[in-house]
């Protein structure tokens, strides 16, 4: 077909990205009555020892991201029950312990740069 013809000039369908309709940008969906939060739990340990019993302790409720920083995907009856067990490992006299909360849409926004930099991820797997 030639522009100028009988018909209307042609144009291009718009473009539509196969991927795209596959998999759409969803956003994060908790489930129903799910609390669940970023904790960002940072500390600064003096003896070794102690220090190794809370990164064990913070291993088993998040993922590491930095030397003495947890990234923690906890709902507010976990995050107690952590941060008692953390304050039962610290010396308050000496060592720092701290936790930040971010909600699903603050935790998005976090950026990440230099080497091996790992950062905690929501996976989510939708069934069709």
């Amino acid at each position: 077909m030639v522009p100028g013809d009988d018909v209307d000039e042609w144009t291009l369908p718009p473009r539509v990205d196969v991927w795209d309709d596959l998999f759409p940008i969803v956003p994060h969906l908790k489930p129903p009555g799910s609390q669940e939060m970023l904790r960002l739990i940072a500390y600064d340990i003096v003896e070794p020892k102690r220090w190794r019993r809370i990164h064990e302790t913070c291993q088993d409720y998040g993922v590491s991201v930095q030397f003495s920083l947890f990234e923690c995907w906890l709902e507010e009856n976990s995050f107690q029950s952590l941060w008692a067990a953390l304050e039962k490992v610290i010396d308050p006299k000496v060592d720092r312990l701290v936790a930040y909360t971010l909600d699903a849409a603050d935790a998005r926004k976090r950026l990440a740069a230099g080497q091996s930099m790992m950062l905690s991820q929501r996976i989510e797997t939708y069934v069709v």
